[in-house]
This record gives structure tokens, C-alpha cells and sequence, in this order.
């Protein structure tokens, strides 16, 4: 299975700001059992891509990729560092050609119907439909309307109860943040366990979003 394929079974991509080599692998570890095995490790924090390289090299079954990469330069250093997808808040074209130059998944952001056809055609798999939540659930079935070879990925405000109605509109998947994991949190077993609790909620209710 490829990995575009990957991302769009599983559906729920968990975005992990504040990851570190300290933290990741239990993060990591904890949405995977929940069936969340697509991890976006943002690049913003300072050593994200030693935990992008730590995560890429020891879990098995498990995407890693890197988020709020701005431009191509930062694309390069996480892909180097393992990351086996590239997602962006914004379209940059230079970063979507890095990530094809080096046979990686690229996941630009955008969110009018001119930015992401012009993503589309810059070459991106997928598009970061970003902030979704501005617009909602049927902002994508719109959007899909006249665009529906293009697959989107909603992210912003993504919750267990509006995921659902997110896969319904037609989003081949979702990114979910902090509803999903909080690094400001300390990592007890407790806190752990409720992470692998809510992935669980968010799989089951794609699925069932999809009539599986």
C-alpha cells in the first residue's frame, strides 16, 4: 500500500506539536494502539526533526511526516530526517517540488477554490483544506462539486463529534490536533491511555462516517 493510500484508509492524521525524542515514542505508541498510525511531528518546535528521525526509525507500522513545513529548505531537512510526507498550512510550490523530487507525500494547505487547484496542479497528492472549520462540513461538499478529483484533508477544529460530517462532505481524511493529543499535558499512563481512547472514537466514527 502506498502512502497516499495509508493516509487516506486511515483517515485521521494526529498533529503533534511539542514532539520530542523524550515524548514521541510514547505518543507515538499510545495512538497507535487507538488505530492512528499517521503522525504529522510540526517542525515549528525546536528539535521536531530528531523526534521525526527517532519516530521514522523505530515504530513499525507507523507514517511519519513533518507539519507546518513552510518552504522547501525546511522540507529537505525533515525529509533527510525520515519524514515520509510533507504537510504545509500554506502552498508553496518550491516545497510541493521538493517533496516529489524525493518520492514523498506533499500536503499543501489551502482553502479557496483557486488555491487548491492551483495546488492540485503544482503537483500536490493531497490538499490541506485549512482553516475548515471557518466554513465547516459543507464548505468540502462544495468545493468538491466542481473539484471532485481533488482529495482534501480537513484540518482546523476537527472533533470526535464533527469528524463524521467532515468524511461525509466527502474529505478523504482529517488532521487532528490538540482534541487529540497535548504535549503540555504530562505524559502519565493515565493521560496516555485517554489518548488511545479518543483515537479510538475518532477511527470508529470515520468509519462509520463511511459506512464501514
Amino acid at each position: 500500500m502506498s502512502h497516499i493510500e495509508i493516509i487516506k484508509e486511515t483517515g485521521v492524521a494526529a498533529v503533534i506539536r511539542g514532539a520530542t525524542t523524550d515524548n514521541i515514542i510514547a505518543i507515538a505508541e499510545a495512538l497507535k494502539a487507538g488505530g492512528v498510525k499517521v503522525l504529522e511531528i510540526t517542525v515549528e518546535t525546536p528539535g521536531a526533526c530528531a523526534a521525526i528521525e527517532k519516530a521514522s526509525l523505530e515504530l513499525d507500522d507507523v507514517l511519519v511526516g513533518a507539519g507546518t513545513v513552510l518552504d522547501a529548505e525546511t522540507a529537505r531537512v525533515a525529509i533527510m530526517s525520515g519524514a515520509k510526507f510533507i504537510f504545509s498550512p500554506t502552498t508553496n510550490s518550491k516545497t510541493i517540488e521538493m517533496a516529489k523530487r524525493y518520492g514523498v507525500v506533499s500536503i499543501p494547505g489551502a482553502l479557496t477554490p483557486t488555491e487548491i487547484l492551483t495546488a492540485y496542479e503544482n503537483g500536490a497528492d493531497l490538499i490541506k483544506v485549512f482553516p475548515a472549520n471557518v466554513f465547516g462540513p459543507s464548505y468540502i461538499k462544495d468545493i468538491h462539486g466542481p473539484l471532485p478529483q481533488v482529495p482534501l484533508i480537513t484540518t482546523g477544529g476537527i472533533s470526535v463529534d464533527n469528524v463524521g460530517e467532515y468524511i461525509k462532505a466527502g474529505a478523504a481524511g482529517v488532521g487532528v490536533g490538540s482534541s487529540l493529543v497535548n504535549t503540555k499535558k504530562e505524559l502519565t499512563s493515565a493521560y496516555l491511555s485517554e489518548i488511545t481512547a479518543t483515537a479510538s472514537k475518532f477511527i470508529k466514527a470515520v468509519k462509520e462516517a463511511r459506512g464501514e
